[in-house]
């Protein structure tokens, strides 16, 4: 491994685990909808200008595709997520439950995309979500949040394996940047009428807000996506996948010298539990993170993101 190969992947671990910070401070100054429709307004405004610039038009056909991924693996992952967040689940714990993500893409992909599943996998997808169950109950213990709330963060996890899962079933061929686009504009759309139908879509006029939006968009959209795509394209979907193991516990650790949130013994257990997974873990990572262009038969892009 090389000195750019172990900067890299440090890289990825930090910025992955940006997303999650930044939600939590974000929604610190308004709404979780509010935040994501700012956010996505910029996303969408610097990503057409970049291709129009470059010349990439979408065709129909791709808008629609785009489109429909985008509403899971943009609007319904991170509205689930940012909500649930912004409704008092640590960060850290957002971060271990939307790690188990690629095992639920395993168990999907088994019933839309007729492949195999072996006992393997299964006990791999049981033991990820005992950690979480471990670190769920260790939150639960201090009383801040209700157990409810927690199905969000979970709905988010389900609907980016289904956004996955659709991908590749659609074996998408647009270019990274003209997907973020189109997906970034279907987002900022939503999340907008979300926050219009509520009476709270003008942004606060904080610098706060605006600081947590440019963290949310450089670090998170740009910089952990960007990242995330260079750690694939140069060593493979096992190594990328390993290292996203590894966010939960850096979250975590993020969340403690920013917020003062707590880490409890069951926390640090369900993350231990989680990652017994990782041997399994490595016999799933290709059909986990397809790359787009050529579907099922392996690509160049995927979609999970933060």
């Amino acid at each position: 491994m090389t000195r750019t190969d172990l900067t890299a992947g440090i890289s990825l671990v930090i910025l992955w685990s940006s997303g999650f910070i930044g939600a939590e401070i974000g929604t610190g100054y308004a709404s979780a909808h509010t935040l994501l429709a700012w956010r996505y307004v910029v996303a969408a405004a610097i990503l057409l200008a970049w291709c129009w610039y470059r010349g990439i038009r979408p065709t129909w056909w791709g808008i629609r595709r785009q489109a429909a991924i985008g509403v899971f693996a943009q609007f319904l992952y991170l509205g689930c997520l940012v909500t649930g967040i912004g409704l008092g689940v640590p960060a850290g714990t957002a971060a271990l439950i939307a790690a188990v993500q690629p095992l639920a893409v395993a168990a999907l992909s088994s019933r839309f995309l007729g492949e195999q599943f072996p006992v393997g996998r299964r006990v791999a997808l049981v033991f990820g979500f005992a950690g979480v169950f471990l670190v769920v109950a260790g939150d639960l213990g201090g009383g801040a949040v209700s157990w409810p709330v927690y199905v969000l963060p979970i709905a988010a996890m389900l609907a980016l394996s289904y956004g996955t899962v659709l991908e590749r079933r659609m074996a998408t061929t647009e270019p990274l940047a003209l997907a973020m686009c189109v997906q970034s504009v279907v987002s900022a759309l939503l999340f907008m009428a979300w926050s219009l139908l509520v009476g709270d879509a003008a942004p606060p006029v904080t610098a706060g807000f605006w600081a947590a939006v440019a963290w949310v968009v450089v670090l998170s959209t740009f910089g952990a996506y960007g990242t995330y795509l260079f750690v694939l394209r140069r060593s493979g979907a096992t190594r990328v996948s390993t290292l996203l193991y590894l966010t939960p516990a850096t979250t975590m650790v993020w969340a403690y010298l920013a917020f003062g949130d707590r880490v409890t013994w069951l926390a640090m257990i369900g993350v231990l539990v989680t990652l017994a997974s990782l041997g399994e873990w490595k016999s799933i990572a290709r059909p986990v993170f397809p790359l787009t262009g050529r579907g099922a038969r392996g690509s160049s892009r995927p979609v999970a993101r933060t």
